[in-house]
């Protein structure tokens, strides 16, 4: 099974009411076609390709399954498939565009996944997830005014999910107002303790941050766990920041959150340790060499 990368082609079936979800031909490179390819000659492959469903006769449940399954397992363009074949057999659009427009996403298409994103809005509109997710292709896709407004509409249906509390509050940090981001950070804890220690969320929620803003990032979540007398907490986002390079010392002067640890000797060595780290990364780095021009040349 090969994919042709043209969900119009895939969608014929259902073309009515899927075609705003396939807005142009999207074939496959040739690198990426030969990498599937390849990927389904080996033996791992045959294992799985074994016990997939029948397409033309498998429940729409069933195919969605496949595709969860066949996700999970890193392989996107063949979960797109049985996305596909499972909207086919009449399965839920909502649901499934959904998933279609999240494994697109995943594969970079952000162009693809917007529009599917919107199109299950079109069909849901109080579909809180929906709006999350349109606010992620946003963000990566460098509209932090958009993603705002989106991760705004998902909070407003759905207020007890620390991941959409979360993402608003990375929508809030990108266009640089920290205080409601703290907000929102602060929220998404209440709801889920645990959000930002578990299975790398950091990660996923600043990704779409700039690299000097990570450490920023570190800080704010710093004074969060500070107003919270949560100590361990505070160290591990100090130290965070200060090895991203931001100036916690002068950060901590302008927090009152901070003002029972200034004298805390475990920050003075994580100041030390940051300051270490960074005469290192110098001293590997050297010189750069200058090529000279032709006026410059002896």
């Amino acid at each position: 099974m090969l994919r042709s990368r043209s969900l119009a082609s895939l969608l014929i079936p259902v073309a009515l009411s899927l075609s705003v979800c396939a807005p142009a031909q999207q074939p496959q490179t040739e690198a990426a076609a030969s990498e599937i390819a390849l990927r389904h000659s080996r033996p791992e492959w045959q294992s799985i390709a074994s016990h997939l469903p029948d397409p033309k006769s498998a429940t729409p449940a069933d195919l969605e399954l496949t595709g969860d399954v066949l996700r999970a397992r890193r392989l996107p363009e063949d979960a797109l498939d049985y996305y596909q074949y499972a909207l086919q057999r009449g399965g839920d659009q909502v649901t499934l565009i959904n998933r279609i427009g999240v494994t697109e996403l995943e594969l970079g298409q952000t162009t693809l996944a917007r529009v599917c994103f919107k199109r299950v809005l079109t069909l849901k509109k109080n579909f809180a997830e929906g709006w999350n997710n349109l606010g992620a292709v946003e963000s990566v896709s460098g509209f932090p005014r958009e993603a705002l407004s989106d991760y705004q509409r998902a909070v407003k249906l759905n207020k007890k999910s620390a991941l959409f509390h979360a993402n608003l509050g990375t929508a809030y940090f990108a266009v640089k107002d920290y205080e409601s981001a703290r907000k929102q950070y602060a929220t998404a804890m209440k709801l889920d303790s645990s959000f930002f220690q578990r299975n790398d969320r950091v990660g996923s929620q600043i990704h779409v941050l700039s690299a000097e803003d990570r450490g920023r990032f570190a800080f704010e979540m710093a004074r969060l766990a500070a107003s919270g007398e949560q100590v361990e907490n505070m160290l591990d986002w100090l130290a965070k920041a200060s090895e991203a390079g931001f100036d916690i010392r002068a950060g901590m002067n302008d927090g009152k959150e901070f003002a029972p640890y200034r004298k805390d000797p475990r920050i003075a060595v994580i100041l030390q340790n940051a300051k270490a780290l960074r005469a290192q990364q110098v001293a590997i780095s050297g010189p750069v060499p200058v090529l000279a021009n032709e006026s410059t040349k002896p």
